[in-house]
């Protein structure tokens, strides 16, 4: 089982990459190959797949996007193949909350996903996957609010302005993009 590749990207094509690593290329399929750049050496977070006709490699630009795609598979009826595209817009974020609200809609706009599919993930994945993330982001938030109010920002304006910055980002460029949301 691998954890990590790091390599320089290749070759980008419509579902897969190609990085070298050790004069070596591997086909790597991912949710999104065109974020990742040519010729730029970078870390890709694996899953290898394996069956009786098959070994796949499976990439992934963050651990939690892999770990998402882990908690998918597990699910009966979604494979590889579906649970993929789920990530293509690295939204980790948007699966948990549909799924966490029953949001079947949201889960169907996904290629292959029906009622069924939809159904079967809330009902495998509910209340599993809320708790480390949630911890993750909290203090986040906590880290984010002592900061802003340490530069004299009321706790009042803070609060407004979290629900607009984006949890997945580093906790500088969060502070950047409040310290611009409560300058307006």
């Amino acid at each position: 089982m691998y954890s990590y590749i790091k390599g320089k990207i290749v070759d980008i094509e419509s579902n897969y990459i190609v990085l070298e690593n050790n004069n070596m290329g591997y086909l790597i399929y991912t949710a999104n190959p065109y974020s990742f750049k040519l010729n730029v050496e970078t870390v890709i977070f694996l899953y290898q797949y394996v069956r009786e006709d098959e070994i796949s490699l499976y990439g992934f630009k963050t651990k939690e996007e892999k770990e998402m795609f882990l908690k998918l598979i597990e699910v009966k009826g979604l494979g590889c193949k579906m649970a993929l595209p789920m990530l293509a817009n690295g939204a980790v974020d948007g699966i948990i909350s549909a799924i966490e609200s029953e949001n079947i809609n949201y889960l169907k706009k996904f290629p292959k996903i029906g009622d069924k599919v939809a159904r079967q993930i809330i009902l495998d994945l509910k209340g599993k996957l809320v708790s480390s993330n949630v911890d993750i982001k909290e203090s986040n938030n906590e880290e984010l609010m002592e900061a802003l109010k340490s530069l004299g920002y009321k706790p009042a304006d803070i609060k407004k302005v979290l629900t607009n910055v984006s949890k997945d980002d580093t906790i500088e460029n969060q502070i950047k993009e409040a310290l611009k949301l409560l300058m307006r």
